[in-house]
């Protein structure tokens, strides 16, 4: 049996030595798509942080994408994100370039080099997307809902076994919300690719419901939606 793409046993999470959250038992498989959810400040972006290498993992056990979050050295942090993609609620898009040069910049960052591939990957990303048409557009010319589009075709470029997703409906309306989480499932289901998206929308939970961990009171608990809003 293959191991999980993201997997913490007992493990706690830190900020600054003040404990956030602890015994965070968790899993995900390839292609399993999972909300976290939790009010603010209860450690849904500090779990994510750890995940992503950015907050160290200083008790139990993680491994994320085949890489031990606790013997995590800081010359290897480049390497865990480059199987990783992540994606933020304020989209985080280069704005003096173009969409295509966003993307270009984030291969070349990570090691591309060959021509050839380098622009078939950009041009696939976007199809995969729906925004196909867009690569010669600037972020401002874009709606909110299309930078999101870009920003999820970033996190796609390296071929990701597990995408995070902090907030990323949070600053959209909800006929966009509902499109950027369809988009989101169609990734999860087509490109095998675990999905962990913190959210504080329920309403959008409700109509795409899923597995759902909740931060609460320093700790985890896991279940569906409607179990966890009660």
């Amino acid at each position: 049996m293959s191991r999980p793409i993201l997997y913490l046993k007992n493990a706690s999470v830190y900020q600054k030595n003040f404990l956030i959250l602890s015994n965070v038992n968790m899993t995900l498989e390839k292609g399993e798509f999972s909300y976290l959810i939790g009010k603010t400040g209860s450690g849904k972006s500090s779990l994510l942080k750890v995940l992503y290498g950015d907050i160290p993992l200083l008790e139990g056990e993680g491994n994320v994408a085949d890489t031990d979050l606790v013997t995590l050295k800081n010359r290897d942090i480049p390497s865990l994100r480059r199987k990783l993609g992540i994606v933020f609620q304020d989209f985080q898009l280069l704005t003096d370039r173009t969409v295509e040069k966003n993307l270009l910049f984030v291969l070349k960052a990570t090691g591309w080099k060959d021509k050839y591939a380098i622009n078939e990957r950009i041009e696939e990303v976007l199809v995969s997307v729906g925004m196909a048409t867009k690569k010669h557009k600037m972020p401002h010319e874009l709606s909110g809902g299309e930078q999101q589009r870009i920003a999820i075709a970033r996190a796609l470029l390296n071929h990701p076994a597990l995408v995070l997703a902090d907030e990323p409906t949070g600053n959209l309306d909800p006929e966009t919300s509902n499109e950027i989480m369809i988009l989101l499932k169609r990734i999860a289901l087509q490109n095998h690719c675990a999905i962990l998206m913190a959210t504080h929308d329920y309403s959008m939970i409700k109509i795409f419901p899923a597995k759902t961990i909740k931060c609460e009171d320093g700790r985890i608990y896991h279940g569906n939606s409607e179990e966890l809003f009660a």
